[in-house]
């Protein structure tokens, strides 16, 4: 379970963004073999504010959600690998009239997990596949996850969309220097005619992040934590039917501040 909130402050192009999101995720054991049926869902609520004049009617781009449902399958590949199979059906969209056709999206991925918690450096490798429909490549895209506590106080994950550096201060408290990727696909249910002639109806946000963040345990499955960032690279873009670019909104450097409450069992 995750509870966030997020802040993005205005930039120089007058743009600022706040988000607020929801996460459960149920794992159901379905034998002894540790087989694990997982059931899940996502909310994010994105809040826009313009203080910049825009060359359109920006009414349709204040409020925007996304719904996923999560259904995963965990199970034993041999004595070493678990696989892992996750459909993510998305719901992302202004819902200025309703739920329509194009609000919908579907999210998979495949991926092989092994674990060993127990060792003196603890490990974990995530190797697998992901589809996105919302990154406009229809072939599945590798996912490489590549975690290690090199000593008692240090550890690090290399992978994407997130590659950090911990330092576990002691049980409680630990502080990490990440790189991540960020960002959203919504669909835009009314369309926005712009003055080139062109038709918006695809917003999206694309960004990567430094970040500082400190982590305070409550428990050994319980923690809340607060992150400071800045974007280093950022693309606010207005997409057509075809996912091309038809207007940039935001291409400046903007803060970041995120902070939230997570419980894990594995």
């Amino acid at each position: 379970m995750r509870v966030e909130y997020l802040n993005i402050p205005e930039n120089d192009t007058g743009i600022k963004t706040q988000r607020y999101k929801a996460l459960i995720n149920l794992p159901i054991k379905l034998n002894e073999k540790k087989d694990y049926l997982i059931t899940g869902l996502e909310y994010n609520r994105f809040d826009m504010g313009y203080s910049a004049d825009l060359p359109f009617d920006k009414s349709e781009l204040i409020r925007f959600h996304v719904l996923d449902l999560n259904l995963g399958f965990i199970t034993k590949w041999n004595e070493n690998w678990n696989l892992v199979t996750i459909l993510t059906p998305r719901f992302a969209s202004n819902f200025v009239s309703g739920t329509i056709t194009d609000d919908f999206f579907m999210n998979a991925t495949a991926t092989f997990w092994k674990e060993r918690a127990d060792a003196d450096k603890p490990y974990r490798i995530v190797l697998g596949l992901t589809y996105n429909s919302t990154t406009g490549l229809p072939v599945p895209l590798p996912l490489v996850n590549y975690y290690r506590k090199f000593h008692p106080n240090w550890s690090f994950t290399f992978g994407i969309p997130k590659s950090s550096l911990k330092h576990h201060i002691n049980n409680r408290h630990s502080l990490e220097m990440a790189l991540l990727l960020d960002g959203y696909f919504i669909n835009l249910q009314n369309g926005i005619e712009l003055e080139n002639g062109q038709v918006a109806s695809k917003i999206s946000l694309t960004s990567l992040l430094g970040t500082l963040v400190y982590q305070y345990n409550i428990s050994k499955r319980m923690s809340i934590f607060a992150m400071l960032g800045k974007t280093i690279v950022q693309e606010g873009m207005l997409r057509n039917d075809d996912q091309g670019k038809v207007y940039l909104l935001n291409d400046e450097s903007n803060f970041y501040i995120r902070t939230g409450f997570k419980i894990g069992i594995f």
